[in-house]
């Protein structure tokens, strides 16, 4: 039995409901290690049963980077204005931005690279393995792996999140799906810099 010490201890250190902290502590045994990753793996699932709402609320978010060189706005949507004044909708807007500061990423998702920068990419990717001599199902999976690299070093939501390079960027909406009980979305942002 999880006694209500052990719930609260394990909401502060998550910032999950009442109801969500007691069930994935009762899933774990009461090992807060394996309850956070039941958390973790039943935010993925909420994300993808809330995935089809509809944002038409959220932030637009701007973050100026120290020495005014670098500049960000970023479009983050969710259910309703509720969540769109809620401190950590706000919050995660703000870190967002900072890591489009940082990481300089091009697109929102890879479904957005276009199609000729992707059919360019390919040309650099097979010329770079051409004449290696390698089987030509090698060479496919070469230029695969390297497509997949390049899809996730410029779309945001595949990139690893600056704060903890562990998770990427989806997987950090996610938990706030699961947190804040809305479908977030990013809705777009711009990069400046000088």
């Amino acid at each position: 039995m999880i006694n209500a010490k052990e719930v609260q201890k394990f909401r502060e250190m998550t910032g999950v409901g009442m109801m969500d902290a007691k069930k994935a502590l009762e899933e774990a045994g009461g090992d807060m290690d394996k309850a956070g990753e039941f958390l973790r793996k039943s935010g993925a699932v909420k994300a993808l049963k809330k995935s089809a709402r509809s944002v038409e609320q959220g932030v637009v978010e701007s973050y100026i980077h120290a020495g005014n060189k670098v500049g960000v706005l970023l479009k983050l949507l969710c259910e309703t204005d509720f969540v769109a004044r809620n401190e950590q909708f706000r919050q995660l807007a703000h870190d967002i931005a900072l890591h489009i500061a940082g990481m300089k990423p091009l697109y929102v998702s890879a479904d957005e690279i276009p199609e000729e920068v992707k059919e360019s990419e390919m040309r650099i990717y097979k010329g770079q393995v051409e004449g290696s001599g390698k089987p030509a199902d090698i060479v496919n999976k070469i230029i695969e792996g390297k497509m997949q690299a390049y899809a996730s070093d410029v779309s945001l939501l595949d990139q690893p999140y600056v704060k903890d390079q562990d998770k990427k960027v989806k997987d950090v909406i996610e938990e706030h799906i699961a947190k804040l009980g809305e479908n977030i979305k990013v809705a777009g942002f711009t990069r400046y810099e000088i």
